[in-house]
């Protein structure tokens, strides 16, 4: 659903955060929802292709890589052809960016590992550069070269564009609570502006950067590398991705990791359902941890986590009427969709806490909006500047390809308010609203949602947290049972995802995994 910019695994985008991730999140239980009523899960599989590489993708899965210098010291960068349109390869190609951090140590090479953040959007490329390749275990970074490429559509591998900074800036103010009908005609118009922005400047990508054209690239990406099995870790909608490849190719998945897993039986409506029902959870965390504060501003000692969600909604109300100051250059305040950003960007990371609570009171007490703003635009990828990254343009265009939409227009957002506010009162108007994006979507769906078992793969780890407010547990917990080679590892604690956030237990038996090919036992907690 969803994306950190420091050292941990990225998220993928909320819908709340971020009106271009309606289909998301993307980014479980067994009672899941279809794409018309949002009560049944798919019963579909997705079907593994043929095993035989077509002739006609040959030259695609017999080029050769020209690695250059990245001007990252000891990454290396090359480009990769992969045809825009798989089922026409004579229509043209689309090139992608791929980098990697050749094995460090002496110990027998195990080939290439391939790491993938998440978002959809971000940006592979330089999550490794910034972390993977240097902060991965030192025993694992010795024995893979540490290998990334940015799918179709993201960062460095021809981004879909759709608006300018100062665009942007007006798109992430829109008011997603929506007070009446000329407020909702606004969020609408909000929305069409966005879409069709991104069909004047990228209409024929966007036909083709679904997850599953993806994964078919990830397939020659490991054919080049010279792979006979990709091994993989991915993280949040990484885990789609990932999952999606051993769909496709089970007969050539080796060690792969699954970390915060999502469930692609699901609608966009029950996607979003369930994680305005995760950012709840993480938000209650957040609240009993407050309390106990001396800077809490939300509520004291014995103050209720329903009593510290009724202040936060209040405080969101006072903003919506009259923002506040944020000292910003280009003169934004701090209003309710700002803000609201900010905090759900605080809720991905219980290491974000202390930054948050200092942000609201900064804002509740002195009327100043810095903190939150920082909060927000760390999500959004805007920089000092003013411009923004792609992320939020390539996140709308895989999510709207890959299901359709949650809701066909505002009628049917209202009828569903009250399951959205039962499952997050904070929240839960927002995540609704912020769903409808994909209704006005130049680009109608290819996907829907299915079922993944990857019959014959090699076993797969998936990775659940069972307070993780981006990609609920019960996601992890239906994937790993739509896999039929599947271990599931829980890990028992707060934040979007496991590996590499300080637990030795999970990070002990993913490394065990991924050295010496042994899964972490049945049931294993930590």
């Amino acid at each position: 659903m969803y994306i950190r910019r420091s050292s941990r695994p990225r998220r993928p985008r909320t819908v709340a955060a971020l009106l271009a991730a309606a289909a998301l999140l993307v980014s479980a239980c067994s009672s899941g929802g279809s794409a018309s009523t949002g009560e049944h899960a798919a019963e579909a599989a997705l079907a593994a292709l043929p095993q035989a590489t077509p002739s006609a993708l040959s030259s695609y899965y017999g080029q050769k890589l020209g690695w250059r210098d990245c001007g990252v010291p000891g990454f290396q960068c090359a480009t990769m052809k992969a045809p825009m349109d798989y089922d026409r390869p004579e229509a043209g190609d689309v090139r992608l960016a791929v980098a990697r951090k050749k094995a460090t140590g002496k110990g027998k090479p195990l080939g290439a590992l391939l790491v993938n953040p998440g978002g959809p959007g971000g940006s592979a490329i330089g999550y490794l550069q910034q972390y993977a390749g240097i902060g991965y275990p030192a025993q694992v970074r010795a024995r893979y070269d540490m290998v990334a490429v940015d799918p179709r559509g993201v960062a460095r591998s021809e981004p879909v564009e759709c608006l300018d900074g100062r665009q942007m800036d007006t798109y992430t103010q829109t008011d997603t609570t929506p007070d009446d009908k000329r407020e909702t005609g606004q969020l609408v118009g909000a929305y069409t502006k966005f879409a069709q922005g991104c069909r004047q400047h990228s209409a024929k990508l966007l036909r083709h950067v679904s997850t599953v054209e993806a994964a078919r690239d990830m397939d020659i990406l490991r054919a080049v590398l010279g792979q006979p099995k990709l091994t993989y870790v991915g993280a949040s909608y990484g885990t789609f991705l990932g999952a999606t490849y051993a769909g496709l190719f089970p007969g050539r998945v080796g060690r792969m990791v699954l970390d915060g897993a999502m469930d692609p039986s699901l609608s966009a409506r029950r996607l979003n359902l369930d994680q305005t029902a995760g950012f709840e959870t993480a938000f209650q965390s957040f609240a009993k941890d407050c309390v106990r504060q001396p800077d809490c501003p939300l509520g004291g000692k014995g103050t209720t986590p329903a009593q510290v969600g009724r202040n936060l909604s209040a405080f969101f109300k006072k903003l919506d009427a009259h923002p506040i100051p944020t000292g910003d250059a280009d003169g934004r305040k701090l209003g309710e969709a700002l803000a609201t950003t900010g905090v759900i960007a605080a809720m991905y990371d219980e290491a974000s806490w202390g930054q948050l609570r200092e942000a609201l009171s900064s804002a509740m007490k002195e009327n100043d909006g810095a903190g939150l703003l920082v909060l927000s635009d760390s999500y959004y990828e805007r920089d000092g500047d003013g411009r923004y990254s792609n992320l939020m343009f390539a996140n709308a265009a895989v999510n709207c390809l890959d299901l359709p939409g949650a809701f066909a227009g505002p009628e049917e957002v209202q009828q569903a308010l009250p399951a959205f506010e039962k499952a997050s009162p904070v929240f839960g108007a927002g995540l609704a609203w912020a769903s409808l994006n994909c209704a006005y979507w130049p680009v109608k769906p290819t996907g829907e949602p299915h079922r993944i078992q990857a019959k014959g793969a090699a076993p797969i780890v998936v990775v659940g947290t069972t307070r993780d407010p981006a990609t609920p547990y019960r996601w992890a917990q239906s994937l790993a049972r739509q896999l039929t080679s599947s271990r599931l590892l829980t890990y028992v604690g707060d934040g979007h995802t496991a590996y590499g956030r300080g637990s030795t237990c999970i990070d002990s038996a993913i490394n065990t995994y991924l050295l010496r090919g042994t899964p972490p036992a049945k049931g294993k907690r930590c």
